[in-house]
């Protein structure tokens, strides 16, 4: 597949589209979204089923929150470049409902080419994990988020990594959510600082 490397953006995503699902219950890719040469790639796991329904990442529940922070920390998610780690939703179907599924590291190195690829053509400024799925696809190994939130690199790009805005939502207590929103908001005022003090890719 490197050997007849895409060479633009559009034609990553026509092979994309037209490529088998890698994951159970795939069904239509879901593209990354934003400007070449955006400040901030945003990389995510996986879409969701609102993702999968509307055709566009981040646009369900966990979408919600990362819009909030993001227009807190003064961050225009228009100007941002937004993807997943796994470009298909993957799910089993109970009754009418589709539940979402963590794909298996073996999946997110099948991705793992268009995701490298796609980085490289949108050449970000910093390229933000969203979670320990997107940093594992991004790093190529394993990276808890514990250990590992903040600053770093994903090969030839400067990184950084934080929580997946989905984590939030699944916090049942009020004050503990809180206190994860904030240093969520943290992350993302600190993503701004850096992205500010270096130059365009």
């Amino acid at each position: 597949m490197s050997e007849s490397a895409p060479a633009t953006l559009e034609e990553l995503n026509r092979l994309i589209t037209e490529a088998e699902p890698g994951v159970t219950g795939g069904g239509r890719a879901v593209l990354g979204e934003g400007p070449i040469g955006a400040d901030i790639a945003l990389v995510g796991e996986q879409p969701g089923d609102r993702e999968d329904i509307e055709g566009h990442p981040f646009v369900g529940p966990a979408g919600q929150v990362l819009d909030r922070v993001m227009a807190e920390a003064g961050i225009d998610r228009r100007r941002a470049y937004v993807t997943n780690a796994v470009k298909h939703f993957k799910f089993v179907q109970r009754g009418k409902r589709r539940i979402h599924q963590r794909p298996t590291a073996g999946e997110v190195k099948h991705y793992r080419w268009w995701l490298q690829r796609e980085m490289d053509l949108v050449h970000p400024k910093l390229v933000v994990a969203l979670g320990a799925t997107a940093a594992l696809a991004l790093a190529g190994k394993a990276l808890p988020i514990g250990a590992n939130r903040g600053e770093t690199h994903f090969g030839s790009h400067e990184g950084y990594i934080t929580v997946h805005p989905s984590s939030l939502l699944r916090i049942p207590d009020a004050e503990a959510k809180q206190e994860a929103y904030r240093a969520f908001l943290a992350d993302f005022r600190r993503i701004r600082t850096l992205v500010a003090r270096r130059p365009a890719a």
